[in-house]
């Protein structure tokens, strides 16, 4: 059984809680991506932030995310791997969550991520399927 460290991406950029999300915003579309770990100055994670939150609890209630911070959108308590669990739980994690990335953390600190890419490298075809399908299907 394969562990989550062994095919994880172990570089993670983060967004600062202290950070604008126009500069969330700005940092998504550098690095091609729909969301970004918030993290405090220690490199503690805070919370997760996505491209929908920014437009849904921002925009669209008419603040401007040039003076709202990453930190204001941190609710709740991130769902987390840890990198010396196995991928087989982590894939029940991301379906019980239905979500694409899972943040993995160490010593309370993020060392990287685990996605649908990372397991579709590693994993069988009908498993990489089950997944897709459940997370794409409930959301």
């Amino acid at each position: 059984m394969s562990t989550v460290r062994e095919i994880m991406t172990g570089h993670a950029e983060c967004i600062g809680e202290n950070e604008t999300l126009e500069a969330a915003a700005r940092k998504m579309v550098q690095l091609d991506v729909g969301s970004l770990p918030i993290c405090g100055q220690d490199q503690r994670l805070k919370g997760m932030l996505t491209d929908r939150d920014i437009v849904a609890k921002c925009v669209a209630l008419g603040n401007d995310p040039r003076d709202t911070l990453a930190r204001d959108l941190a609710q709740g308590k991130p769902v987390v791997v840890g990198p010396d669990d196995s991928v087989d739980k982590a894939i029940a994690l991301m379906e019980e969550h239905m979500i694409r990335r899972l943040p993995v953390v160490e010593e309370h600190r993020l060392v990287g991520f685990l996605s649908q890419a990372d397991i579709a490298l590693c994993y069988t075809k009908d498993k990489v399927g089950e997944l897709v399908e459940i997370i794409s299907h409930h959301r």
